[in-house]
């Protein structure tokens, strides 16, 4: 059986330029087309990226961006709510067309899934709580971080062996934030922004970067599928 062609998307226009250059590309966005519906994994549990409103509908900019995109294809939109872990095996078992979301590029990313030009970054980062001194990764021994199950920072964080550092993962960015919100975590490794909203819903517990690293990749915005 013919494995399903994965195709990327930026914005509109390059959107139709990626999936009309190759045979593969065509037939995705043939199907897109035919379906009259393009279905969009995204997390939307990493404010202000992708979220919930008051009244439980997804609003940020990832969601922006994938209703821009289904507004310029003249099509209706679906979101296939994802979490770290789950984004690319979403496109990968076509439970979706394509990514937008928050997503590291790696090499072994880029074997499975192909990727646009990014259209924003995030820094990634280890934030704790103000009160804790952490100026480099030696200060972080013996302290517990919490990751995202599957995320680029749990994979980096998980290789540096030399480090000696203490992992505690989550199966999302919402389980880990209220990890940290409730004080069952005093450091996490994640996004500069998922960070600063951990004082924002508890100010008791403010969280600040703490230390940023090349082995933490920068974290691109970008639209894969």
């Amino acid at each position: 059986m013919m494995k399903r062609p994965l195709s990327a998307a930026a914005i509109a226009m390059s959107c139709m330029v990626a999936l009309g250059t190759t045979a593969a590309h065509a037939d995705l966005l043939d199907d897109i087309i035919k379906a009259k519906k393009i279905r969009v994994a995204t997390d939307l549990a990493i404010p202000p990226s992708g979220m919930m409103d008051a009244n439980l509908k997804p609003t940020g900019s990832d969601v922006e961006t994938a209703q821009l995109l289904a507004k310029d294809l003249g099509i209706e939109l679906e979101f296939v709510q994802t979490t770290g872990a789950t984004r690319i095996p979403n496109v990968q078992t076509n439970k979706a067309d394509i990514i937008i979301s928050t997503l590291s590029v790696t090499p072994e990313r880029a074997k499975v899934i192909d990727f646009t030009k990014a259209y924003a970054a995030l820094q990634s980062v280890v934030g704790c709580l103000k009160s804790v001194e952490a100026k480099g990764w030696e200060d972080l021994k013996g302290k517990t971080i919490a990751v995202s199950r599957g995320t680029t920072q749990d994979t980096e964080l998980s290789n540096m062996k030399d480090r000696n550092l203490t992992l505690a993962r989550f199966d999302d960015d919402a389980t880990m934030v209220t990890a940290a919100v409730s004080g069952q975590a005093d450091c996490v490794a994640t996004s500069a922004t998922i960070v600063n909203q951990i004082g924002v819903k508890n100010p008791a517990r403010t969280f600040e970067p703490k230390v940023a690293h090349p082995y933490l990749r920068p974290c691109h915005r970008r639209t894969q599928g």
